[in-house]
């Protein structure tokens, strides 16, 4: 007996096709767009209007504003670290923010990385974007991986859950034995 096949929401669909733009962005080593997409780090959607020669065709189709700022914070977090999605290789094990930071511990030891990983945990969305580029900055001067359509959706949905569902996903990928 096979399990049935879960078909992907447009949203799935949505978040997958845009970070595969951003990473064609990447693989043909578009300095100029990658430059333009970190002119809007700390920005609001629409005070750096050049960010929308690469987000707009995909705004038309968001429901809500927040979400605009979700592809607008995660675009600008790409400018500042231009990489392939983490593949988690053959096993298709899932991955988050949790389980890059595990791997920049285990690399730079101390408790810095768990203090600012678990900052970044209790952040409110109002400060989520200066913890992540402070994140993504680390991650990047280690080279760690980062899965950016599981970030994206993460960012998506921060506030979203009374359960903080993302941030215990993370915290559980960080901690896991």
């Amino acid at each position: 007996m096979t399990s049935p096949v879960k078909e992907k929401t447009s949203g799935e669909k949505l978040r997958e096709e845009f970070i595969e733009a951003l990473e064609k962005l990447y693989e043909k080593d578009d300095r100029a767009a990658l430059a333009t997409l970190r002119r809007g780090l700390g920005k609001k959607p629409g005070e750096e209007m050049g960010i929308y020669r690469y987000l707009g065709r995909f705004a038309n189709r968001m429901k809500r504003y927040q979400q605009e700022e979700a592809y607008h914070l995660v675009a600008t977090l790409f400018g500042l670290y231009p990489s392939p999605s983490w593949s988690s290789g053959d096993n298709n094990e899932k991955t988050n923010l949790g389980a890059s930071f595990k791997r920049l511990q285990a690399e730079m030891g101390g408790d810095g990385v768990e203090r600012r990983f678990t900052a970044l945990l209790n952040a409110h969305s109002e400060d989520l974007s200066e913890h992540l580029r402070q994140a993504v900055g680390l991650l990047k001067s280690k080279e760690i991986s980062i899965d950016w359509v599981q970030l994206l959706r993460a960012v998506e949905f921060w506030d979203f859950d009374d359960d903080r569902r993302t941030q215990r996903a993370w915290a559980k990928a960080f901690w896991k034995e």
